[in-house]
């Protein structure tokens, strides 16, 4: 009888294997939520940037308005000492104006300017009309004695420098307004002539202006802007100037 030493082979493990078939890929996670999550942190941001900014120098702004404004009025009324400020409202009558809100739908913000001595030395109000580059605003002043205009200061404008800004510095254009006529009708309805401004050197009667030479358009917006204005505040304000003889 044969023996052997050797010991018989652990049968092994079969181990089964998954096969995947021909499977389609799997696309990566799309990126877009995360895009739209950190663009809305970014504006977010921006936002809050923007309006810290906005408050933080609104006041400051006001502030400048508010000095170039007063400037713009002592220039038109030279003799002007002090100012007060009012609306002329919309169903008539003058009202003094309160606090740096807006002036209510319909009204009309002017200035009475007074003299050393308290009395009524003139009227300012703004005026704006369509220029070559943007809105011309100017400042008239308006004498109650003559009834006319007495004098002009830019407000703000952007036009061409060296052309139209010669509203500011050209003698015979400012000449215009020593005298502007802005006489009302006999019913105080409206002004008695349109103020508008006609070819240079075509100037015949006193409520026409006589344009600059090359800068025709901005000429044209100045006249628009006070017949506008006075057209709109003189009804308003003639009747009623007996209330403002004085400086209360």
């Amino acid at each position: 009888m044969t023996t052997s030493n050797q010991q018989p082979e652990a049968p092994q493990r079969v181990i089964p294997i998954a096969v995947v078939g021909n499977m389609p890929p799997v696309p990566p996670a799309s990126p877009t939520a995360p895009m739209i999550r950190t663009l809305g942190l970014v504006s977010a941001i921006c936002g809050l940037i923007i309006v810290g900014a906005y408050q933080g120098t609104y006041d400051a702004v006001a502030a400048n308005k508010r000095i170039a404004t007063e400037r713009a009025v002592f220039k038109v009324i030279p003799a002007a000492k002090s100012i007060a400020e009012y609306v002329a409202l919309p169903g008539g009558g003058i009202e003094p104006r309160v606090g740096a809100g807006d002036t209510a739908p319909g009204g009309v913000k002017f200035f009475a300017a007074y003299d050393a001595g308290g009395k009524l030395a003139g009227i300012a109000a703004e005026g704006g009309a369509k220029g070559y580059a943007d809105t011309v605003r100017i400042m008239f002043g308006y004498s109650p004695d003559c009834q006319c205009v007495v004098g002009i200061g830019v407000v703000a404008m952007r036009e061409t420098p060296g052309i139209g800004d010669k509203i500011v510095t050209d003698k015979n254009f400012l000449a215009n307004f020593n005298a502007l006529d802005v006489k009302l009708k006999g019913d105080l309805s409206a002004l008695a002539n349109e103020v508008r401004a006609v070819k240079h050197g075509a100037k015949t009667s006193p409520w026409q202006v006589d344009a600059i030479a090359g800068a025709t358009i901005t000429s044209r917006a100045v006249g628009r802007a006070i017949n506008d204005s006075a057209q709109v505040l003189l009804p308003r304000l003639v009747p009623n100037l007996d209330k403002l003889r004085s400086k209360s």
